[in-house]
């Protein structure tokens, strides 16, 4: 397994640290009625992070729900997402997309609103590199809910029959929205269905940055020298709602609380402290600068101005004129 070296343990907990600052920072907005959707990825932070430290610049990176921490990890702007989110012109998409369709073409790095939508178009993405003999790999983030979907089983398929150079990457909190994992998969190690499509299939702790970074490299490396894809399951906790609309309350206390114990960061902060890598003072001074970036990241958004309210504003990047 690739070792993992001091320094990029270090950018990891910054990026971790930066997508649970973001999050915590924009949720109250979407608590508020007619504002939207905002699925947190609060638990999720450590394979984020890790699936950000592996990417080249030449790669793909493809989306869905709790995408923002995978958008910061690919280095997106946390000003121009936030603006997103607020549906400001300033936003990624001109405040046309939201939260699930925040896109960055300069990053080959975009999100999908629809379940399962991320693997077949991390497909599309890896075949066309092939066909095009581009450097390059595709990497498709989704939940446990979309393993579930016709679009899991169809797009590792094509990926295995076509070799081609995809890496799919199951984020698996056991929630599918409100259902339990349990109650909806007849296997508990979701990564045993990549035997199916003859390819690697690895199970991970995903609130481990450093074993999620080390896994996450073997899988990009094999997609990169034998245009071979994997199926990795990392397991993270969700403590939070489906959505900021909702508290969780489909949770016994009992299954709260052993999210709560499970959440990644102070987990590695603290062993980044015992590794003397980094110092109280100095993990004060990264998560200070972090929540004040998000703040200014919301003030950003709340003075950006809003797309016009007018017929001919609608109907601009739409491929249907309207009537």
């Amino acid at each position: 397994m690739p070792l993992v070296d001091s320094e990029t343990k270090i950018r990891l907990y910054r990026k971790m640290m930066e997508i649970r600052c973001f999050e915590e920072a924009s949720l109250p907005y979407f608590r508020k009625p007619g504002h939207g959707s905002h699925h947190p990825c609060i638990g999720h932070e450590g394979v984020e992070a890790a699936i950000g430290a592996i990417l080249n610049q030449e790669d793909y990176l493809f989306g869905s729900h709790r995408s923002h921490g995978i958008l910061l990890s690919r280095g997106l702007d946390p000003r121009l997402m936030m603006a997103e989110l607020w549906g400001k012109t300033s936003g990624y998409c001109q405040g046309r997309g939201g939260s699930m369709h925040i896109t960055d073409v300069s990053k080959r790095t975009m999100v999908s609103g629809m379940v399962g939508t991320s693997i077949t178009l991390a497909v599309g993405a890896a075949l066309a590199m092939k066909l095009r003999g581009e450097k390059g790999i595709a990497i498709a983030s989704f939940g446990d809910g979309a393993a579930n979907c016709g679009a899991f089983h169809e797009g590792l398929n094509m990926a295995a029959i076509w070799h081609l150079p995809a890496v799919f990457v199951c984020e698996n909190n056991g929630l599918a929205v409100t259902t339990h994992l349990r109650d909806s998969t007849s296997i508990m190690r979701l990564s045993d269905r990549a035997s199916a499509y003859s390819m690697p299939g690895r199970e991970v702790d995903g609130t481990d940055p450093v074993e999620s970074c080390a896994v996450l490299s073997e899988a990009a490396q094999r997609a990169r020298v034998d245009g071979s894809p994997s199926l990795i399951c990392a397991t993270v906790p969700r403590w939070r709602g489906h959505s900021a609309w909702e508290d969780g309350s489909y949770l016994t206390q009992e299954e709260l609380q052993e999210m709560q114990d499970r959440d990644p960061l102070p987990k590695y902060r603290r062993r980044l402290l015992e590794e003397g890598l980094l110092t109280l003072d100095k993990v004060d001074s990264i998560d200070a600068e972090l929540r004040s970036n998000m703040e200014e990241a919301v003030r950003f958004a709340e003075e950006s101005v809003s797309p016009p309210a007018t017929k001919e504003e609608a109907g601009k990047y739409v491929f249907a004129e309207m009537g």
